[in-house]
């Protein structure tokens, strides 16, 4: 028997799990800082439930599905919007708007590719119930300030579904239209030249050629000449210089193809050469088993908490306590050092094996503790990464 964990998931320790837990840190404390509360949900829902009436998206048919001792048919969640629905019929006394952040791990019986995996985390921030513009701001306005908070620069990129299906009508296209679409979703990953061989397919050459004309206009075009959802992008745009980010109108940007009813939104990162989170709006969701419309956007942060170019010197341990033969007094300083809000761990190995365990577990200042140090009333202090010393002395 081969002890190994299984394929598309994966362990995580420091100091990648140090930046995780960073990220989610800010996340979840910008997040609270623009009236977005917490909310947990199962991981395991009825698969009817999963399924829903979209069994042919890749994510839905991606889904874990298993069994319990009664032969239930049941699911690992494969995102968390997919539950917002039951919610709002199971605790109908929700007061609208709904402003609710989530994370957790979800999990996809996807094909295996370079990193990607079949269990990641994932945060989501939703706002039910609010039908206004100024959600979809508030949303990307958080995004925003996250992004400014961890120092990654990011363009947002924003399309809306609307306007999509108005560009395919003025092309004449009237049939085939989501497999188009998912032609058009390549653009990143091939060239112009072969999305339009492919376009053959479905196309004539001369709505081939009208459908990437109207790609090239700017959102001026669009409002100027009436095209449906320009406007709420130009809303959007405003709204985005009273809260200071900037938005980046991109006409072929897809999302959820059965999803999304307005605006869509990508945090594209160039550096990376992959999208951060994304997200949009979806009103024909969350209400469907209440018999009623209501409104909903959001925006879901994965690819972000694997973002490795974040400093993490404020999450690692401040100091390894190096016990010589003193370990009464090495627990009393520990202690003292940890009742000022500052982690520290006592080491009782050999004094020759403590700093390269100090350095491998990414540890800024080793303390030694003898018996001068204890007479002296000070401690002297070594930073692991400068190698300067300093003193410390018992408070």
């Amino acid at each position: 028997m081969t002890i190994e964990k299984v394929k598309g998931f994966r362990d995580i320790f420091a100091p990648e799990s140090l930046k995780k837990e960073k990220i989610i840190g800010i996340l979840q404390e910008k997040a609270k800082l623009f009236g977005f509360m917490p909310a947990e949900t199962p991981t395991i829902e009825y698969d009817e439930l999963l399924k829903g009436d979209n069994g042919n998206d890749e994510a839905v048919s991606d889904r874990f599905r298993l069994k319990d001792k009664g032969n239930r048919d049941l699911g690992l969640r494969f995102e968390f919007t997919v539950q917002l629905p039951r919610i709002l019929k199971e605790f109908p006394n929700v007061k609208l708007p709904w402003r609710r952040y989530q994370v957790g791990n979800i999990f996809r019986d996807e094909p295996l590719r370079a990193e990607r995996y079949r269990e990641f985390s994932q945060f989501d921030a939703d706002i039910i119930g609010d039908e206004s513009i100024n959600a979809d701001a508030e949303c990307l306005a958080f995004a925003d300030s996250v992004l400014k908070e961890l120092g990654i620069k990011a363009e947002i990129k924003i399309n809306n579904r609307k306007l999509l299906n108005s560009i395919l009508q003025k092309s004449n296209i009237t049939k085939n239209q989501q497999q188009i679409l998912r032609e058009i979703d390549k653009m990143d990953k091939l060239s112009q030249q072969e999305i339009k061989k492919n376009l053959n397919k479905f196309l004539s050459e001369k709505q081939i050629k009208d459908l990437f004309n109207l790609f090239s206009k700017n959102l001026d075009y669009f409002t100027k000449n009436n095209f449906s959802g320009s406007e709420e992008i130009k809303e959007l745009e405003n709204l985005g210089k009273i809260y200071g980010f900037k938005i980046k109108f991109t006409p072929i940007l897809m999302r959820g193809f059965s999803y999304y009813t307005g605006n869509v939104w990508e945090i594209w990162s160039n550096e990376k050469k992959a999208a951060l989170a994304g997200g949009g709006r979806y009103d024909d969701k969350v209400g469907k088993y209440v018999n009623r419309k209501i409104s909903a956007v959001g925006i879901s942060f994965g690819t972000l908490l694997d973002y490795d170019k974040i400093d993490i010197l404020d999450s690692v341990m401040k100091y390894l306590i190096i016990s010589l033969n003193q370990d009464k007094e090495a627990i009393n300083l520990a202690q003292q050092i940890r009742s000022k809000g500052k982690s520290a761990m006592i080491y009782y190995g050999k004094p020759s094996k403590a700093l390269e365990y100090a350095n491998s577990n990414l540890i800024q200042n080793a303390v030694f503790v003898g018996e001068k140090e204890i007479k002296s009333g000070k401690f002297k202090v070594k930073n692991l990464k400068t190698g300067k010393e300093s003193l410390l002395r018992i408070i």
